[in-house]
C-alpha cells in the first residue's frame, strides 16, 4: 500500500511515456506488486487454475526483452517487525505469519509462510524468469526498499512498484503502471519533478507518512493530504525530520473550533500501531520513540548492500535457456515447443539487434566507422526480405544469422537503420534490379477467361465470326484446288485411254471399260492403274489376257452391283458432274458452318 493518499498528492507529477521509453534501460521490479496486480485482474477460479496471471507476467517480460531492457526482479524477504501489526490486519488472519507468542508492539522481523498460495505464485514467476536469463534478488525485508537502494546508487535506471513508500526509501524514478499492446505506455514519477512542482523531498515525504499514515503508522486523525502538505512545507525539507524526532508532532496545531481535549497516545486494539495524537504540552517518550522507529525504518531499511556479492550476481547477464523454457511453458500453459518459440524467439532476435545498434553508435561516437564484416560482433541480420507496416509503423521483415528456430521476423525500420544501414542499401539495390527486369506475362485469371468466352460479349462474337469466315474460305480453296487437280489428271488419262480403247476389240473390253471407269471414279493416276505398258501391241486373234486380281473397296462393289450398265467411254459431261458435286459439297459445308455459328450465338 505505502503511504495513504500519496499517489493523489503526486498526481501533478505524473508522466506517461510510450513503451519505447524503456529501451536499453535497466529496471528493478518489485515482484510482489506485479503478481498482486496481475492476480487482481484474473480473480476467477478458472483464471487461477489456467495460470492467466503467469501468462501475463511472461508477456510482460518478453515485451521488455524485445526493448533490450535489463530486468532485475526483487522479491520480499522477512516481514519487518514494525510492519507486522499492519500485515496481520490487512490479511485478517494469522496464516501468513507464525504466532510466536511475542507481545504486540514488540515483534521482530518474521519469515513468510513459503507454502502459501501467494508464495507459490512468486516461485512460479521466478522459475519462468530464470529460463529467460533473468535472476531474482531475494530482499532482506522490503522489496521496494531494495529496489530504491539500487536506484539511488545508480545500479538501475528506474523501479517498477505500486507502493508509494518507495520514494521514502530513496528511489529517484518510479514506474507505477505498464500497459502492453497497441499504444503501450508506462506511467512514470520522478523525484526531481516532485521537488520542483510540489516542494517535497524525501524528508518531507516521510513526515507526510507520519501524518497521513503508512504501513508503519496509522497517522493523525482528522488531517487530510492538503492540510498535511501545507504543514510540512511550512517547516521545510532540511529540518522537518529533526523537528519531528525532537518534538514529535506537537508543531501540528489543533483546529480553532475543536472542543475535544487531547488524549494521550493509546492503542485502539491490541496488536495494532498506536495513533499519533497531537499535544504540544505533553511529550510522551513512548510516542517519540515510535516516531523515531518509523523514521529509521524509512531512512535505514535492511537491504543487501550495493557492493555485495548477492547484488553483483543479480546484475550479471545470463543466457536464454530455450529448451528449459519450452519445458516450463508446456508444464504451466500446455504450450507446444513451436508456440513457445513463436512467442519468445522474435523478441530475443530484436534484443540482439538493439545491442548491435548500441555497438554501432558507440563506435561512431569514437570516430571509428567500420563496415559490417569488420565489426567485433557479427551482425544479427542476414538480409532484408521485404518492407512491412505494423500498427502504422514502418518495419522490415528480415532473416537472422545464428538463431536456431527462427528464420524471419519483423522489426522496426528505424532500428535496422541504426544497426545496419548497409543492409537497407543492399535491399534497395536488389529492388531496383528487379524493377529493371522485364516482367513475365501473367496468366489470365479463370474468371476473366470465362468472361471472354461468353457469347454475350460483342467482341467475342466478332472474333468468332472472323475465324469461321477464315475457315470457310480455306475450305472453299481446298475444294477448288481439288477440282482443278482432278480435271488435269482426267485430261491426261483421256488421251491415253483413247489410244488403248481404239486397239481393244475383244470380249475383255467390258472388263477393261469397267476398270477405266473405276479409275476415273477414284481419280487414280495412270502410273498406278495402267493395265498395259505404252509399247505393248495387242493381237486381236490371240485370246484375251487374264484379268489381274485387284482389291476393290466394299463401297465400290456396292456401286457396281447397283449400276450394271457402265459407260465404256468417258464423256466430257463427267467432269461437269464432278464439278457440280464439288460445288454442292462446298455449299453444304458452308451451311454446316453457318448452323454452328447460329448455335453458338443462341
Amino acid at each position: 500500500m505505502g503511504v495513504k493518499y500519496l499517489w493523489d498528492v503526486l498526481e501533478p507529477c505524473k508522466k506517461t511515456y510510450p513503451l519505447d521509453h524503456l529501451q536499453n534501460k535497466r529496471v528493478c521490479v518489485d515482484l510482489s506488486c506485479w503478481m498482486v496486480e496481475l492476480h487482481k485482474v484474473n480473480k476467477s477460479y478458472c483464471a487461477t487454475k489456467e495460470k492467466v496471471y503467469l501468462r501475463s507476467f511472461f508477456h510482460r517480460l518478453r515485451a521488455l526483452i524485445a526493448l533490450n531492457c535489463s530486468i532485475i526482479l526483487v522479491s520480499d524477504g522477512s516481514i519487518p517487525g514494525i510492519k507486522v501489526p499492519t500485515y496481520r490486519r490487512r490479511l485478517k488472519s494469522r496464516f501468513e505469519v507464525a504466532d510466536d507468542g511475542v507481545e504486540p508492539g514488540k515483534e521482530t522481523s518474521l519469515k513468510r509462510n513459503m507454502g502459501s498460495e501467494f508464495s507459490c505464485m512468486i516461485k512460479e514467476a521466478k522459475v519462468i524468469a530464470s529460463t529467460l536469463g533473468i535472476l531474482c534478488l531475494d530482499g532482506v525485508e522490503e522489496a521496494e526498499a531494495q529496489c530504491a537502494l539500487l536506484n539511488s546508487n545508480s545500479l538501475c535506471d528506474a523501479c517498477f512498484s505500486s507502493d508509494s513508500d518507495i520514494f521514502l526509501f530513496g528511489a529517484k524514478t518510479v514506474y507505477r503502471e505498464i500497459c502492453l499492446g497497441d499504444g503501450g505506455y508506462v506511467v512514470c514519477y520522478e523525484m526531481e519533478d516532485i521537488k520542483k512542482k510540489l516542494g517535497l523531498g524525501r524528508n518531507s515525504l516521510i513526515a507526510l507518512a507520519l501524518l497521513l499514515g503508512s504501513d508503519y503508522s496509522q497517522g493523525v486523525r482528522g488531517i487530510r493530504q492538503e492540510k498535511a502538505c501545507e504543514i510540512v512545507r511550512s517547516v521545510g525539507e532540511n529540518v522537518i525530520l529533526q523537528k519531528v524526532s525532537s518534538e514529535g508532532l506537537s508543531f501540528v496545531k489543533k483546529p480553532r473550533n475543536s472542543k475535544k481535549q487531547a488524549r494521550p497516545p493509546v492503542c485502539s486494539k491490541k496488536g495494532t500501531l498506536p495513533l499519533v495524537v497531537i499535544n504540544g504540552s505533553n511529550r510522551d517518550p513512548e510516542g517519540l520513540e515510535q516516531v523515531k522507529e518509523v523514521i529509521d525504518a524509512f531512512m535505514n531499511p535492511k537491504c543487501h548492500p550495493a557492493d555485495s556479492i548477492t547484488v553483483t550476481r543479480a546484475l550479471a547477464e545470463f543466457s536464454f535457456q530455450r529448451t528449459k523454457l519450452q519445458e516450463i511453458c508446456h508444464q504451466f500453459f500446455e504450450w507446444p515447443p513451436e508456440k513457445t518459440d513463436e512467442y519468445i524467439l522474435p523478441k530475443i532476435a530484436e534484443r540482439n539487434l538493439r545491442k548491435f545498434a548500441i555497438l554501432q553508435s558507440r563506435s561512431t561516437e569514437v570516430g571509428v566507422n567500420l563496415p559490417l564484416h569488420k565489426m567485433p560482433e557479427k551482425c544479427p541480420v542476414s538480409e532484408i526480405i521485404k518492407t512491412r507496416k505494423v500498427q502504422g509503423r514502418e518495419s522490415f521483415e528480415v532473416s537472422w544469422n545464428d538463431l536456431e528456430g527462427l528464420e524471419t521476423s519483423i522489426v522496426p525500420a528505424d532500428l535496422v537503420e541504426r544497426a545496419c544501414p548497409e543492409k537497407i542499401i543492399e535491399f534497395k539495390e536488389k529492388m531496383e534490379a528487379k524493377k529493371k527486369k522485364p516482367k513475365p506475362k501473367q496468366k489470365q485469371p479463370k474468371s476473366k477467361q470465362k468472361e471472354t468466352s461468353s457469347p454475350t460479349k460483342s467482341s467475342s462474337l466478332i472474333e468468332l465470326s472472323l475465324e469461321l469466315q477464315h475457315l470457310d474460305l480455306n475450305s472453299t480453296s481446298v475444294v477448288t484446288s481439288t477440282v482443278e487437280e482432278a480435271e488435269q489428271e482426267k485430261e491426261q488419262e483421256k488421251s491415253k485411254k483413247h489410244d488403248y480403247l481404239c486397239l481393244i476389240d475383244s470380249p475383255a473390253r467390258e472388263n477393261c471399260n469397267n476398270d477405266w471407269s473405276t479409275m476415273d471414279r477414284f481419280s487414280v493416276g495412270p502410273s498406278s492403274c495402267s493395265l498395259y505398258p505404252e509399247t505393248e501391241v495387242i493381237d486381236l486373234i490371240s485370246p484375251c489376257p487374264e484379268a489381274r486380281s485387284r482389291r476393290v473397296s466394299k463401297s465400290y462393289e456396292e456401286e457396281k452391283s447397283h449400276d450394271h450398265n457402265l459407260e465404256t467411254v468417258i464423256e466430257l459431261s463427267d467432269s461437269e458432274t464432278d464439278d457440280e458435286e464439288h460445288s454442292r459439297k462446298a455449299r453444304e459445308f458452308r451451311m454446316f458452318l453457318e448452323n454452328i455459328k447460329k448455335d453458338i450465338i443462341l
